[in-house]
């Protein structure tokens, strides 16, 4: 990959788009300079379809001129914008400093909105109706895409509706999410646990701490493999929200329930993050997010 992010591309292409508007303007010169042998009748001998023959007309000066300002545009803008290799540009314009003036002009706009809201600690602002009102938004704009619009989530993202949190529900727990991202990962068991079918049986024993559907024979035996899991989701399965390993006696899925499921994850491993929102959303707009995800699964008394 880092063959097509070496400094040689951005030269390679700057090289060939400053050859093309050099050739353009070789292209004019020629076409304007070059005589055409005509015969008396000012065609030039060329006939398509049996009738269709080329006169030997010069080029209409309208054109002639309009081609002129194109080069010249295009050497202009090279010169103003950051168009040929590592060259700047006069100006200094660049896509980030545009992107962070648009976002500094946003800010400015919608503070007056969130001023009414500081100060005020996420389960107030959960109990604010137009606070929520923001939230939502908020939520619809930048966690939607993965927990849905209706925040009920789908495999391996969880739903934030039912109560049930890997890093801790509180507040401060959410806020920490929102701003900082998470990484969770469930490294391959398989080779701690032994065979094929000692995972199997782990499996097994896995779903019964839920009450799920299982074999008690094979969950029986596969009880003292539980020991390569325990240092994650505790001895008695009820998970660790510090590390954000789920709790299995809850009944709750987030990769996929059954005997399968649980195999493939331990067999497997998985790799989930949740993006950091702060470079995104200012304090003041994580806080109303953190109070409306928190009253996804709390119902403060309304104001």
């Amino acid at each position: 990959m880092s063959d097509f992010t070496h400094d040689f591309w951005s030269w390679y292409v700057a090289g060939l788009t400053l050859v093309s508007i050099i050739a353009c303007a070789i292209l004019l010169w020629i076409s304007g300079t070059t005589k055409v042998k005509a015969h008396a009748d000012n065609t030039t001998g060329h006939v398509w379809d049996g009738d269709l023959q080329e006169l030997n007309n010069p080029l209409p000066k309208w054109w002639v001129y309009l081609f002129i300002i194109t080069v010249l545009f295009a050497l202009a803008y090279g010169l103003l914008y950051p168009m040929f290799g590592q060259y700047k540009g006069v100006l200094g314009w660049s896509s980030q400093g545009q992107h962070a003036t648009e976002v500094k002009k946003m800010q400015e706009a919608i503070a007056p909105i969130y001023a009414a809201f500081r100060g005020q600690s996420p389960e107030q602002l959960a109990g604010d109706a137009q606070a929520m009102a923001v939230g939502e938004r908020l939520f619809q704009n930048n966690c939607a895409q993965c927990h849905g619009s209706d925040a009920r989530g789908a495999r391996s993202f969880p739903n934030l509706t039912d109560g049930d949190w890997l890093y801790g529900g509180t507040p401060t727990d959410i806020k920490t999410t929102l701003m900082e991202g998470r990484n969770g990962m469930m490294p391959p068991m398989a080779a701690a646990v032994g065979t094929p079918e000692e995972v199997r049986n782990l499996a097994h024993y896995v779903l019964s701490l839920s009450g799920s559907p299982h074999d008690a024979v094979k969950a029986a035996v596969g009880k003292g493999k539980f020991g390569a899991c325990a240092a994650c989701h505790g001895m008695d399965g009820k998970g660790n929200t510090a590390m954000g390993a789920p709790n299995l006696t809850d009944n709750i899925w987030l990769h996929g329930w059954g005997e399968d499921a649980v195999v493939k994850a331990v067999t497997n491993g998985f790799s989930n993050q949740m993006p950091a929102q702060m470079g995104k959303l200012n304090a003041d707009q994580i806080q109303v997010l953190t109070a409306y995800v928190w009253g996804l699964s709390n119902k403060p008394a309304a104001r």
